[in-house]
């Protein structure tokens, strides 16, 4: 068991995001597990101006209120002294005062912090640094933690203590059109924290294997924890009849008769592709595609909305509209459980993934999983779901059409899934976790 009086500060920038994103689950499930680990889990968020040292009260309700407001006036705000200068001195972390008074709303996911500190744009200051000076950004902590852990790869550190930085893939570099990161500061990122790091830490072979082929840094100094789930237990063991309940009169759907896609819209996620090897597999259950805008998604939008999915139907003395592919935006994670668990089948042939955490969660659940023959997806399904070539739309089509129609099939699937999701389950996660921070802590003490 670790160490109680150990602190972690935790980097939390995307925890701050008005919408969920994959660091973003990943950061939350990282925090709960240093804390259930033992140690006294602190988390440095981004506040979008300076707060007031002398009204905590004020500094705590200005936090709250521009806490779910990343528009680009404060994510770009000029500052000709930084841009020039860099941050020479350190940036600036102040605690964040956390009372009882100011009412929050949301998941509660950042309750799991004992301590909250806030930096005033920190990850565009950083940013700006790292381009004056090619150096990373000193965090100025009056009480430095035992080790710092950044989610996400942002140019800070603590000095004279163990800092590790997640990078989750290295997609910007080898699938270029699939984001709009800025390729070179990505790049020039990367090799600064490769560089200073007591560990990188990330989430697959895949994604280990792609940091080494650019990245000059001896193999031994990169940790694969892989990624866990992180429902609630509560969601895992509802009972089906509350599951079906939900899907036939929220999204009237009848259990077991749609196929479903989640995620974010975004070039790499394919859906366009997804869409037309439906279309060319025939099956007549409908796909479902659930998750919020990315970018780039006009394309998907439109073949979604392609008036051939759309048909009418007469119901009793009524004439109603059906649409063959349907999208929801923005799900209550309760609500998304239940898609899940009630799906035919979850398609998810994405072109790239660091570890690719739908595929884990449906299989999870126990729902039938298709997804790529590329990138990490191999590695988390194993031998426990359908995998094609994500170019290949007629491959897709044929495996759709297979997963649809072969009941067999979908529960081999379906207790493979179940007994893979095992090998990353929460409790191997935290096992994985525990040790790495052993390792790091104790070789800091040495």
């Amino acid at each position: 068991m670790s160490d109680p009086a150990s602190s972690i500060l935790i980097e939390c920038f995307n925890m701050g995001l008005p919408r969920g994103t994959g660091i973003k689950t990943y950061a939350t499930g990282l925090a709960r597990v240093a804390r259930d680990l033992g140690y006294d889990v602190h988390g440095l968020f981004e506040s979008a101006g300076p707060l007031s040292k002398k009204e905590p009260l004020l500094a705590e309700i200005a936090f709250q209120e521009n806490a779910r407001r990343a528009t680009l006036r404060d994510r770009f705000v000029r500052d000709p002294l930084e841009i020039a200068l860099g941050k020479p001195f350190g940036l600036p972390v102040q605690p964040l005062p956390r009372s009882a008074f100011v009412l929050r709303s949301g998941s509660g996911a950042q309750d799991v912090f004992s301590r909250y500190f806030a930096s005033p744009r920190f990850t565009l200051a950083a940013r700006r640094h790292l381009w004056r000076h090619g150096t990373l950004a000193r965090l100025n902590l009056e009480e430095r933690p035992a080790l710092f852990h950044a989610t996400h790869p942002v140019p800070v550190k603590v000095p004279d203590r163990p800092n590790l930085y997640t990078v989750h893939d290295v997609i910007p570099l080898r699938l270029p059109n699939a984001t709009l990161d800025n390729k070179k500061y990505f790049l020039k990122t990367l090799r600064a924290i490769c560089r200073d790091a007591d560990r990188i830490v990330t989430v697959s072979e895949c994604s280990k294997k792609d940091i080494l082929s650019v990245v000059d840094i001896p193999e031994e100094r990169i940790e694969v924890t892989y990624q866990s789930t992180t429902f609630p237990a509560r969601l895992v063991e509802r009972d089906r009849v509350e599951d079906e309940r939900i899907v036939e009169n929220i999204f009237s759907l009848t259990p077991n008769g749609y196929h479903l896609f989640f995620g974010s819209l975004e070039p790499k996620k394919n859906v366009t592709r997804l869409i037309d090897a439906y279309a060319a597999s025939g099956v007549s259950a409908p796909l479902i595609i659930a998750g919020g805008l990315g970018w780039s998604y006009e394309a998907d939008l439109e073949r979604i909305g392609d008036e051939q999915f759309s048909s009418w139907r007469v119901a009793q003395d009524h004439i109603r509209r059906e649409r063959k592919v349907r999208r929801f935006e923005h799900l209550p994670l309760s609500h998304l459980v239940a898609l899940i668990k009630c799906a035919r089948g979850v398609l998810f042939p994405s072109l790239y993934e660091g570890f690719g955490l739908p595929v884990l969660e449906a299989m999870s659940l126990g729902t039938p999983v298709m997804t790529s023959n590329v990138s990490s997806l191999p590695e988390v399904a194993g031998e426990a779901a359908l995998l094609v070539d994500p170019y290949d739309v007629d491959a897709m089509a044929a495996a759709i059409a297979t997963l649809d129609r072969d009941a067999d099939l979908r529960a081999d699937l379906s207790a493979r899934g179940l007994k893979r999701a095992k090998i990353f389950s929460q409790e191997v996660y935290a096992d994985r976790v525990a040790a790495l921070y052993r390792r790091v802590l104790g070789q800091a003490l040495r």
